[in-house]
């Protein structure tokens, strides 16, 4: 098992090109609401901002994860020019506050958030973001120290879970795990012998935290399940996918004004993401390689990691109890799409159960099926997929809707 120590160098040594300052705003983020994490202004674009968003660059903010599959391929494989499109190289930040931040403040004008997030902003900060597509399906687990003796969610009663944001779908489906098996969810305090605390964490530090047994385990996005289990001796005990079949996770999404105002530039940016899932899902390890150290650089995890994390859903995992619902035909991460409304409006429904730090109120009174249609612009992820048939789930998706299944 690598040290702590080695576990951070992996991280911020070996990869020195994001932007590294904004550690330790995520509580103030979600405490005082994007107006006090941006000064009190006005939660449109700041003056400052407007080349990013007025500009016909896409200029694209992620997180080094593979989440972000799927822009940093339109990126690599020249997706955007060929749909006309100029693009600046993609900004990579270390934590979803920072990503939040700068794409409210218009440094970026095309990024991927965890589907709460949208949420959040939108009805809570009234911060006028669209969802235009699902950036990709699954792509997450909770994993546990390896010598830790926890089979299932019942065995984290006591114990110390990181989480990565509280608006996230980690947080949802780790609560609704939790619930389901009787244990309560904490975020203040230790844990007493029903309860599981929660913490959050940005992901690079989750894997040193487990080392050093500062948390019992954590629940975030690959590549860093598979490195926890590859580097820090961690045991996958749970797929998020293998509890809500399918399920989103991060979505695509623009500023408003932007999509108001540049429906061609919009339509064209997002040929070239449903393009780029389409080739994901043909080449797995082509494209795990192209993004890792070992490739373009776009994560700085080598190549056996981001592999592992795109492909490996093996018996090894049926046989430890991690994937209980074989049956689902689902893959480790996925990449679909089209946004389907059902599972927005699960999600809000499922948001108004979960525990968060600061203030929920919003939630209270907010329609699941009012959002659905105001949050999410699905005109130009349709002109895509008939555009580009050739995406195996295109005629799933085709029929608009679907029956979401969750099951521990």
């Amino acid at each position: 098992m690598t040290a702590p120590d080695d576990l951070s160098a992996l991280w911020t040594h070996e990869w020195t090109r994001a932007d590294w300052t904004r550690r330790n705003t995520l509580d103030a983020l979600a405490k005082g609401g994007l107006a006090a994490l941006l000064g009190g202004g006005a939660l449109g674009l700041s003056a400052g901002a407007v080349h990013a968003a007025d500009d016909d660059t896409v200029r694209i903010g992620y997180l080094p994860i593979t989440d972000a599959t799927a822009l940093l391929v339109a990126h690599a494989k020249g997706y955007f020019e060929e749909a006309g499109l100029k693009v600046a190289d993609p900004t990579p930040v270390r934590s979803w506050s920072a990503l939040v931040e700068g794409f409210a403040a218009g440094k970026f004008n095309l990024a991927h958030l965890l589907k709460p997030i949208p949420v959040w902003m939108r009805y809570n900060n009234k911060f006028p973001v669209k969802i235009l597509a699902w950036a990709h399906t699954n792509g997450s687990g909770i994993v546990v120290g390896g010598k830790s003796g926890i089979t299932d969610f019942k065995g984290l009663a006591g114990k110390r879970i990181a989480v990565p944001y509280w608006y996230s779908m980690h947080n949802v489906v780790l609560q609704y795990a939790l619930r389901e098996s009787g244990v309560t969810p904490v975020i203040r305090g230790e844990a007493g012998a029903n309860e599981c605390a929660l913490q959050v964490l940005p992901p690079p530090e989750m894997l040193a935290a487990l080392a050093a047994g500062k948390i019992d385990g954590y629940i975030v996005a690959e590549p860093f399940n598979a490195l926890g289990e590859i580097k820090a001796g961690a045991r996958m005990l749970r797929f998020t996918g293998d509890i809500w079949k399918n399920h989103p996770c991060c979505v695509v999404v623009a500023h408003e004004r932007q999509v108001a105002a540049q429906p061609e530039w919009t339509g064209k940016a997002v040929d070239a993401i449903v393009r780029a899932q389409a080739y994901i899902v043909k080449n797995r390890e082509e494209v795990a390689r192209l993004i890792s150290k070992d490739g373009r650089g776009y994560l700085p995890m080598p190549a056996d990691v981001v592999i592992k994390a795109m492909t490996d859903y093996g018996a090894s995992y049926e046989e430890s109890g991690a994937i209980r619902h074989r049956d689902w035909e689902g893959q480790r991460i996925d990449f679909q799409p089209w946004p389907y409304p059902s599972a927005t409006k699960l999600i809000v429904e499922a948001m108004g159960k979960t525990v968060v730090e600061g203030d929920a109120s919003f939630l209270k009174g907010l329609d699941p099926d009012f959002v659905a249609r105001d949050l999410v612009d699905d005109r130009f992820v349709i002109a895509s997929l008939k555009r580009y048939p050739e995406w195996p789930g295109a005629a799933d998706a085709a029929s608009l809707t679907r029956q979401e299944v969750l099951s521990l």
